[in-house]
């Protein structure tokens, strides 16, 4: 099952404040191996088939840093096709000196680093969900080292040549302040549901039973304050949806349980109870 397709509910853009855009851009095509798709003197929007846009960037006006201990992003999440492309990025990364972590999920195998501005990106393909293990509607999953003698015997000589066209946005996990009331915006206004309850901090959030779209943690602490409007880090990250049915219907849900909804610049932006914005799309 292809879990980022209509009708399931999925991350399919994220967009991101920098400090300086051309090293921002710099860093994304040259590590990450994103095309440009379209740039301004204060944006560009990026793209790994050259047709869709993936990740945005902007410089705003008097940027500041990004603020720790703060809501916001902790990383977002590129979903790579197949697992030789996850060893082809490996050696890439090693070949230019790149810092990365990594951990196995058990769903997944993942690569973990930040760009220049401290934002977290992971780079990861999945295992096949009839792997995946349930429980009580749960998803198993844990941070184990990530066998890279196994992943790197798949590599043969072809080089890596930037981002596959078929990447998506596979998730987004984010910094919350709290998550009772977070809960309650993400299942009965959003209308995902939980497959993970990772301790009391953590929760793992999903449409269609995928291992997760979107995680949600207190690790910056249970309060943690909005980050400056200016400072670097998530702008807003964006849900495609299914119709227009299906976002009026979402848009009826979060007004119903009394969370913002606007119109902004031709779109339609909510915000969770920590601040993060969220804009709402629906399928062509």
């Amino acid at each position: 099952m292809n879990f980022h397709r209509s009708p399931i509910t999925f991350v399919s853009q994220v967009n991101l404040k920098v400090q300086n855009l051309e090293r921002s851009i710099v860093f994304y095509k040259e590590v990450i191996g994103f095309k440009v798709l379209e740039q301004s003197s204060s944006s560009a929007t990026l793209s790994a088939d050259g047709k869709t846009a993936l990740l945005s960037l902007e410089q705003p006006d008097h940027v500041v840093p990004k603020q720790g201990r703060t809501t916001g992003l902790y990383h977002f999440a590129l979903l790579l096709p197949q697992r030789t492309d996850l060893a082809r990025i490996v050696q890439h990364f090693r070949a230019n000196g790149v810092q990365f972590g990594s951990s196995d999920h058990l769903v997944s195998e993942a690569l973990y680093l930040s760009d220049p501005d401290g934002n977290g990106i992971e780079i990861y393909v999945d295992r096949e969900p009839a792997e995946w293990s349930w429980s009580n509607g749960e998803v198993e999953m844990t941070v184990d080292p990530l066998n890279f003698i196994d992943l790197l015997a798949l590599v043969t000589q072809q080089s890596w040549n930037g981002l596959p066209s078929e990447t998506v946005m596979g998730h987004i996990h984010l910094h919350v302040s709290e998550l009772e009331k977070t809960e309650e915006f993400y299942i009965r206004g959003l209308g995902f549901e939980v497959v993970n309850r990772f301790g009391t901090q953590a929760l793992f959030i999903s449409d269609g039973k995928y291992h997760h779209h979107i995680g949600l943690n207190t690790w910056n602490g249970v309060g943690a304050p909005t980050p400056h409007a200016n400072s670097a880090g998530l702008e807003s990250f964006t849900l495609m949806l299914s119709s227009e049915e299906k976002k009026s219907k979402i848009i009826a849900q979060l007004r119903g349980i009394g969370a913002a909804v606007k119109e902004e610049s031709g779109s339609i932006v909510t915000t969770d109870p920590s601040g993060n914005r969220i804009r709402l799309a629906a399928q062509k």
